[in-house]
């Protein structure tokens, strides 16, 4: 499935690129949708920081993204270095105590925060409190008076606060900014935001994030998060790609879902299921899909079943992990070799992915082998891997029948 960014470049005095502002899109056309502000933000974070990579999208310059209070709430800004993002706040949040709170901690750890469209008469928002921990203020020449833009530029002054000069789309807008001691400038006149496409894994079933959200809340085990998580293809892959995210600088390699939970443990799950379930909430079931999300389900049971047959040193929570990850390049549209790629398998498992021949693929073989009725085939690596063909056809029956139950019951949660 195909998932898209736009990025605008905000220049300095001098026309570099110093920075970027990221936007939702939700196709080629250059518009913004009307969707609301966590959705757009959570679009934003996930196809820019986990789909596309913030190396790829920033070029190592900063880039503006425009955080929620919910958002806020969660800490979301955290997950990225005070390098890599300017903190933007909206006039829809609020100068309450937890959003002072939240700032302080953001200035503290060098981040730096920008206000957009501002409007002095919101006493509320642009209160003494708020001012001390605004780095840059952001001045829409499109949608502001001479003497609004006036009043912000001196309250901006007296603050030593940065202006930034938005919706420049004419050089003599571009000139009156520049003359009235704007530092950052970012409009049409520049340039119009570009659009970037990247690929994901689009979701079909369990996209009721708000349970699974209820079950961590409570508590409940690493084990009963894990079971559920790796039941949803979707769910899972941007679960690996945010340990790919997190752990970029390092050399973790994951083997099962159940270890990249806990290696980002329960706390830092919560934050990233909230705004997965609000991306989620409003996108409709892809129908397409369902047949291939089908059939990734029962080569994960099968390919687990098969290796608790077997009895290897293996985990087979590995094999399941190989199963549900087979086909993801038919829902993606991305070759699997591109895909592996991106995500922090561990080596053995990418080589099986990838088609390279070893333990995990020959039992990946054996399962193709049986959903295409190759009888020679399934003689051969049966015989190869000590499994009785009657038991293979056993595990191939259980397999479909569990599958076909958590597709007929897709909305239910499972405990």
């Amino acid at each position: 499935m195909e998932v898209f960014v736009a990025k605008q470049p905000i220049l300095n005095r001098e026309r570099e690129h110093v920075a970027f502002e990221l936007f939702y899109r939700s196709g080629l056309e250059n518009s913004f949708p009307n969707i609301d502000g966590d959705q757009a933000t959570a679009e934003v974070i996930i196809n820019s920081f986990l789909n596309i990579g913030i190396e790829q999208l920033s070029s190592g310059k900063p880039c503006f993204i425009n955080f929620t209070k919910k958002l806020l709430l969660l800490g979301l800004p955290t997950y990225f270095t005070p390098q890599e993002i300017v903190v933007e706040l909206s006039e829809s949040i609020y100068a309450t105590k937890e959003i002072l709170s939240i700032c302080h901690d953001l200035k503290n750890l060098g981040y730096q925060i920008a206000l957009d469209d501002v409007v002095l008469e919101n006493r509320n928002l642009y209160s003494e409190e708020l001012i001390q921990y605004v780095d840059i203020i952001k001045v829409d020449f499109l949608a502001t008076s001479k003497n609004t833009r006036r009043r912000i530029e001196e309250r901006a002054k007296e603050c030593g606060i940065k202006l930034l000069a938005e919706k420049i789309e004419t050089v003599a807008t571009y000139n009156e900014a520049r003359k009235n001691g704007y530092e950052l400038f970012q409009g049409y006149f520049f340039a119009e935001p570009s659009i970037i496409s990247t690929y994901d894994i689009p979701s079909y079933i369990f996209t009721n994030y708000d349970h699974l959200h209820e079950i961590i809340m409570n508590e409940t085990s690493i084990d009963v998060i894990s079971d559920y998580i790796e039941k949803d293809l979707s769910l899972s892959y941007k679960l690996l790609k945010l340990v790919n995210f997190q752990y970029r600088h390092t050399k973790h390699k994951i083997y099962c879902i159940k270890q990249a939970v806990i290696l980002l443990g329960i706390m830092e799950i919560k934050k990233w299921l909230y705004v997965h379930s609000v991306r989620e909430r409003d996108m409709s079931k892809i129908e397409h899909c369902k047949e291939v999300v089908h059939l990734s389900l029962t080569r994960a049971k099968m390919c687990e079943s098969i290796e608790l047959l077997k009895r290897n040193r293996k985990a087979p929570s590995t094999y399941f992990t190989l199963g549900l990850f087979s086909l993801m390049d038919k829902l993606a549209g991305v070759p699997m070799e591109k895909m592996v790629q991106d995500l922090p398998f561990h080596e053995d498992l990418s080589d099986a992915l990838s088609g390279i021949q070893n333990p995990l693929k020959d039992v990946l073989d054996l399962v193709m082998a049986v959903e295409k009725a190759h009888w020679v085939r399934i003689s051969e690596i049966c015989r190869d891997l000590r499994i009785e063909e009657k038991e293979l056809f056993k595990i191939y029956a259980e397999s479909l029948t569990w599958s076909n139950h958590l597709m007929d019951n897709e909305d239910q949660v499972i405990i």
